[in-house]
């Protein structure tokens, strides 16, 4: 059984000084604690909103840790200093649209200023980022959203098999 590193990024200005509690990456531990069945390894960092401060962290992650799955949560908005969605892009030579597409519409279902958020993804290597919310409920839903996609998108870019308990969360994988 192959363990899996999942990056988990917190990007937030006033967390990162310690100004705020972080509950953006723990939300983001606790669901794939739930719904993870194989075995993995959180690999958590809490940083700026400095877009090449995110970028080190995100080609760290994906090149040294060997992180099969990036996770961000925070910066996705429309603020000055919001600029992860800048970060992923800059260091991901695939960008997948779709994820963002989906988890605004599903986010648009809840809340009207879902619009505003900027979610994306993107490959670099054998690693997908996906960049979330910074609300502990938003990211639940998103990853809802995603999750079932995922596995799949992993085993493609040959990051290997990711497991999910399928009573919590189905992975679409083509019939054989």
């Amino acid at each position: 059984m192959t363990l899996h590193k999942i990056g988990i990024v917190t990007v937030s200005d006033r967390a990162s000084r310690g100004e705020y509690e972080d509950k953006g990456g723990p939300a983001i531990q606790d669901y794939f604690a739930e719904i993870l069945t194989g075995e993995w390894q959180p690999v958590a960092r809490v940083i700026p909103d400095e877009q090449r401060v995110i970028e080190k962290t995100l080609i760290e992650l994906c090149d040294s840790e060997g992180c099969a799955l990036v996770i961000t949560t925070g910066g996705t908005g429309p603020a000055p200093r919001d600029v992860t969605p800048e970060a992923t892009e800059a260091v991901c030579p695939k960008l997948m649209p779709g994820f963002g597409e989906l988890m605004r519409k599903v986010s648009l279902e809840k809340v009207p200023t879902a619009i505003l958020s900027r979610q994306t993804a993107g490959i670099r290597g054998k690693t997908l980022i996906v960049n979330l919310p910074g609300q502990p409920r938003a990211i639940r839903e998103c990853l809802d959203a995603v999750m079932p996609a995922i596995p799949y998108c992993l085993e493609l870019i040959g990051s290997g098999f990711l497991e999910t308990d399928a009573t919590k969360v189905q992975a679409f994988r083509p019939k054989k």
